[in-house]
């Protein structure tokens, strides 16, 4: 049996052509000819299947451990079919800390159909297991929906923990594995039923393609998400399939420095002067591994610390770049209460933990001295500017 490493290099032959290319082709037909009338063959519609697409699928089934993937035009596009399997009147517990985009899929649009949502911190067991019963006015949920590491704040989700409590009453587990992929976690190993990708991100790696990835754990569930996929139609364009299958083959290098830098950063800011909290998984002794993790990722947060104004640090980055998005080859840097999670009220932001002095990090594969110049050389020009904004202040002054 090959190893993951060979997995992401190779996928699996779907048999397609007898050229001899060392890569799958990109086909670019909207349609397939019938041999006859009563034939049934294998591709007939590009929106219900492609050799380029099934290539992807077969291979992100094949590393997630799962028995059928769905490649989708974007992160969103998947959680949306996979959101649309269920009925009007029934509930997903939610986790209270989850990617802006996804909140708002969940509170703007799935609202409207009747799927009703219940948030709650999946990493209190009691609190997740009284959600998942409900009571006499609320039903028993058909699911529930985490974040391998939560956005921004990196909490581990205990993945087999939570499938235990949902599968006692009879729901499904679905988890967005994007911060981890399936190089440090297989959340189907660990009991979930579904698993999700912004492929966007780690996957292909780049910063050069939108893209979403399903896998389930049975047919069963395979047939509902693909009824999804072919109905609804938020399939992947071939060019942008071929794009994450050539950006997978160099995950394990990418990621392997990624999170390499992530903890040279991490341990930096949690020395340094002007810097609060550092959101960071297993920073604090916290013991990942027994969550089922095989690594912490690249991305981390922080607060900044009083006085300064994290504007200040994020505009004047030179090597960083104030974009959203993570998991690519160049390091970037974003505010979450203004960007990824404006979506969310001022309120509900601060209820999970997102002030509004929260900076997020993603980390390339840079050298790290000069990602760590770049935060210091920042830091300094925000100290600077805070101390001209309050030097009539003795007393702030003094703090910064």
């Amino acid at each position: 049996m090959t190893q993951l490493d060979t997995k992401l290099v190779h996928g699996l032959p779907i048999d397609d052509n007898a050229t001899g290319a060392v890569n799958p082709p990109i086909y670019n037909s909207s349609t397939y000819a019938f041999e006859t009338v009563a034939s049934m063959p294998r591709w007939d519609y590009a929106r219900s299947g492609n050799p380029t697409r099934e290539f992807l699928e077969r291979q992100i089934a094949q590393l997630e451990h799962g028995t059928r993937g769905f490649a989708f035009a974007s992160g969103l596009a998947a959680i949306h079919a996979v959101l649309s399997i269920f009925a009007p009147g029934d509930r997903v517990v939610v986790g209270s800390n989850i990617y802006g985009g996804t909140y708002s899929l969940f509170n703007e649009h799935f609202r409207r159909w009747g799927l009703l949502g219940t948030p709650v911190d999946t990493q209190d067991e009691k609190a997740l297991e009284y959600a998942m019963r409900g009571d006499d006015s609320t039903p028993p949920a058909k699911a529930v929906y985490v974040e391998t590491l939560t956005n921004p704040l990196l909490h581990v989700n205990d993945i087999a923990a939570i499938a235990r409590i949902a599968h006692r009453y009879g729901a499904i587990v679905i988890v967005d594995n994007t911060f981890v992929t399936p190089y440090l976690q297989q959340p189907l190993d660990l009991g979930a039923d579904i698993v999700i990708h912004s492929a966007t991100k780690y996957l292909a790696g780049h910063s050069d393609v939108i893209a979403g990835l399903a896998v389930v754990r049975d047919d069963v569930l395979g047939e509902r998400v693909y009824y999804a996929q072919n109905r609804l139609g938020g399939v992947l364009a071939p060019e942008g399939c071929d794009a994450v299958r050539r950006g997978m083959q160099t995950l394990a290098l990418r990621l392997e420095r990624q999170q390499e830098n992530a903890l040279v950063i991490a341990r930096h800011l949690l020395a340094h002067p002007y810097v609060g909290d550092v959101h960071y998984p297993g920073i604090h002794g916290e013991p990942v591994a027994a969550k089922g993790l095989r690594g912490c990722g690249g991305v981390l947060s922080f607060e900044v610390a009083p006085g300064l104004d994290p504007a200040d640090i994020l505009d004047h980055l030179r090597i960083f770049r104030l974009a959203v998005s993570l998991g690519a080859v160049e390091s970037l840097a974003e505010l979450p209460a203004r960007m990824t999670h404006f979506e969310l009220s001022r309120e509900e932001r601060l209820n999970v933990g997102i002030s509004d002095e929260l900076i997020r990090l993603s980390i390339g594969i840079e050298d790290v001295r000069d990602l760590v110049d770049d935060l210091d050389q920042a830091f300094d020009f925000a100290r600077e500017r805070a101390r001209r904004r309050t030097a009539g202040d003795v007393r702030v002054s003094a703090a910064i």
